[in-house]
């Protein structure tokens, strides 16, 4: 049907549509996809619609806009409604081509900022929308200056711009007192804050009102001393109304962003990933917003280089049991419990293989596809904190052991090759990606024995000792008088009288007459239970020849 000029296909429960599948109706006017299921509008769904004039989307779920999606009707695109979605970002560049738009309906979505001069090429608009979303402030566009606004289209003449901005939470401060001096009907705004100004309609609050605080720096970090080649973090906290926007500023007096060796983050932090001798001075922070601006100086101090360090050694000890620094490869129940919480990596070859209380094995992949690496560098902190702590590893390393954590805690960690890149010549980072883990909790340590248990234990051993010593010598001196047949050792086996022989049956002591001899062919028995004499005597011994 190449020469079909309208088509609708409302309120039907389409959530695709292919690329080119209006390719050849290159005279259609209108096109009506309101009030179905698409969540996206890719660059090329629309494409070959020259001429299409009225594109109504609303009533959708579109989440995502191309930036080239509307590239073949943008000249001649005089309707566009993309009103009841949950767009949160929008092509403004794109956008800012419709030249000959004359109603815009960004209603009833989910944006939370325009960016300025979004609609100042648009000379033919006539009325935008943007009721119900999270706008808090409307910046200045030379189109709402050149025209006069209105709330409604009743009567409102040819060179009039009907805007709509009720339902957002305008925080009415300085920043929008230019609209508050255009001339408009009354309508619904409301202000969302200030406190002071909260629930108040729009159009009520005197211009005097609309104020805004200078910023004021908070907080800066103190003087810092790395050595060279060691990462540094700069730090500066300011508040203010509207949100101060914090910037640095080199001691060479340049301006510092996203390059390959910084790195500035929205909440005032700069992160040197690599310095070098010459980064060394003054630098400056600067936190501005649209009542002023304040300044603060940190000072950064760079030293000489640290000397070489063994990434990780090969060989160790085997773990003992109850070693807080004894690695244990994880669990497949532990892994399975952890899976929610894992940081998606950049490069899924970083992986925590072993890890105890204090210790943790984190190992990653070569990364021969990038030329010169120098060097990796290890960067994580605890659950507990928001310190970065910094490792620098050699760069023919594929594994390094952390021995450094706490027990019983969630750890973050990220490893980046640090190279040099030939077209600049300068020293750059690439992540090679992210792991988080878990560290076991602290084993309970043995108590000490008390003092009186061990003193006791003491005297008990040495008591036990000595009796052991007594009983071994009198045993001894038992199995020499039985070697020597009852004579002491060294003398001859003659008679003698006996000057005193003791025996103990009940405990008495006393001498002892002289006994018959025995016959000789009687054996001998000898029973002795204590000797306590003074002479030995051959009293027991038989007599004869």
């Amino acid at each position: 049907m190449t020469g079909l000029l309208h088509l609708s296909l409302s309120r039907n429960t389409i959530r695709h549509v292919a690329a080119g599948a209006f390719a050849d109706l290159r005279a259609l006017r209108a096109l009506h996809l309101d009030g179905n299921r698409l969540t996206s509008l890719g660059e090329g769904q629309l494409r070959g619609l020259v001429n299409l004039r009225h594109l109504i989307l609303s009533n959708n779920q579109l989440a995502a806009l191309a930036a080239s999606a509307l590239d073949d009707c943008a000249e001649t695109l005089e309707d566009l409604d993309l009103s009841y979605n949950n767009l949160e970002q929008l092509p403004w560049e794109a956008l800012g081509r419709l030249g000959n738009v004359n109603t815009l309906g960004l209603d009833h979505n989910l944006l939370a900022s325009v960016p300025a001069g979004a609609f100042s090429r648009l000379h033919k608009l006539a009325r935008l929308d943007m009721t119900s979303n999270r706008l808090t402030t409307i910046p200045p566009d030379p189109l709402f200056s050149r025209l006069p606004l209105l709330a409604r289209p009743r009567g409102s003449p040819a060179s009039a711009l009907v805007l709509a901005f009720g339902g957002n939470p305008l925080h009415c401060n300085c920043e929008l007192v230019w609209l508050r001096r255009l001339a408009r009907e009354d309508d619904l705004e409301a202000c969302a804050s200030p406190p002071a100004l909260g629930g108040r309609y729009f159009w009520a609050v005197g211009e005097e009102e609309f104020v805004c605080e200078p910023p004021v720096v908070t907080h800066r970090s103190p003087p810092l001393a790395v050595p060279a080649g060691r990462p540094a973090a700069l730090r500066c906290r300011a508040v203010g109304d509207p949100e101060p926007r914090v910037r640095w500023v080199s001691p060479q007096g340049r301006l510092l962003g996203n390059s390959s060796r910084a790195r500035a983050f929205p909440n005032g932090t700069l992160e040197l990933l690599v310095t070098e001798p010459g980064d060394g001075g003054i630098f400056t922070c600067i936190a501005a917003n649209a009542a002023g601006e304040a300044t603060a100086a940190v000072e950064l101090t760079v030293g000489p280089p640290p000397p070489p360090q063994l990434a990780n050694s090969t060989s160790c000890d085997p773990p003992r049991d109850g070693d807080p620094d004894a690695l244990t490869p994880p669990s497949a129940a532990s892994a399975s419990a952890k899976v929610a919480d894992t940081v998606p990596p950049t490069d899924r070859g970083v992986q925590v293989t072993e890890h105890g209380a204090t210790a943790a094995l984190v190992q990653w992949p070569d990364q021969r596809p990038i030329p010169g690496i120098r060097m990796y560098q290890i960067q994580y902190n605890s659950s507990a904190d928001d310190i970065l702590v910094y490792r620098m590893i050699p760069a023919d390393s594929r594994s390094f052991l952390l021995t450094d954590l706490a027990s019983g805690r969630t750890y973050d960690l990220c490893v980046l090759a640090v190279y040099e890149d030939s077209a600049t010549g300068l020293t750059a980072t690439r992540p090679v990606g992210c792991a988080r883990f878990s560290t076991e909790p602290a084993l309970r340590p043995c108590g000490a024995p008390h003092a009186p248990f061990l003193g006791g234990t003491m005297i008990i051993a040495l008591g036990g000792v000595i009796v052991a010593s007594v009983l071994v010598f009198i045993f001894v001196l038992l199995m020499r008088y039985k070697v020597h047949g009852g004579q002491p050792p060294g003398k001859a086996k003659t008679p003698a009288p006996v000057s005193s022989v003791c025996s103990q049956t009940n405990g008495a002591l006393g001498p002892t007459p002289t006994a018959p001899a025995p016959e000789p062919s009687a054996p001998r028995a000898h029973t002795v239970v204590q000797l306590d004499c003074e002479s030995w005597g051959p009293s027991h011994e038989p007599t004869g020849p």
